[in-house]
């Protein structure tokens, strides 16, 4: 192992370690929800106008002519694209805010890309199917519900405010889930898995919360 190696995979674990101590505590956590969505900001968050870079200190350089998109699992047609195919599909836009589970949130995020619902109609989920697993180029998983991957704001994402995602925010291509805290939505996206049972991810297998409901603060398990 490399000096530059063995220095990253003890950064990674330094904050891996951090991460699980705040869900260990319930770090964050203010004890209100607002299920109804009355206010604009969710409880425990604070509203920014930058965009702060969160990662497991590993930013993958994947170029659009390296990208490659591999969609399969319980679907009726596992597809491949790459940036040819995936720049042919139809182009949706959308705006919404995000939100981050450190407590920061950014309101009017103007996104362009390919929308899930396009994607699941290209490969058809089988009946029975339930889940989402995505994988993204860091080795970095996460999982989501079918029916949530599958509501009308939903994309994978390649600009961002006008401009290509920066490598650092997860370009060439993100996923883009507003209903959740923003770790759902992966970065350096390389795979997306249909599935009939559930598979926690990296965070969820580490102390946070399955789903990630800001409204309801599921900030840890």
């Amino acid at each position: 192992m490399t000096d530059d190696k063995a220095l990253e995979d003890g950064m990674r674990a330094k904050l891996v370690a951090v991460k699980q101590a705040w869900a260990r505590a319930g770090r964050l956590l203010t004890g209100s929800s607002d299920v109804d969505h009355s206010h604009r900001l969710p409880p425990g968050q604070r509203l920014v106008t930058n965009w702060p870079v969160l990662d497991l200190g590993i930013q993958p350089d994947v170029q659009r002519e390296e990208w490659e998109l591999t969609i399969d699992g319980a679907v009726v047609n596992p597809t491949i694209w790459r940036w040819a195919d995936f720049a042919q599909q139809p182009a949706f836009e959308d705006v919404s805010d995000i939100h981050c589970v450190t407590q920061w949130s950014r309101y009017d995020n103007h996104w362009q890309g390919v929308s899930t619902q396009h994607l699941l109609s290209v490969v058809q989920p089988l009946p029975g199917a339930r889940h989402v697993i995505l994988h993204s180029y860091d080795g970095y998983t996460t999982n989501v519900r079918l029916d949530h991957f599958a509501e009308d704001d939903c994309l994978l994402a390649h600009s961002h405010d006008g401009a290509p995602i920066t490598r650092e925010h997860g370009g060439p291509v993100r996923v883009i889930i507003p209903r959740y805290y923003l770790w759902k939505s992966a970065k350096w996206l390389k795979r997306i898995e249909i599935v009939m049972t559930d598979k926690p991810g990296f965070w969820e297998t580490r102390g946070y919360h399955n789903e990630g409901d800001p409204w309801t603060e599921q900030r840890y398990g």
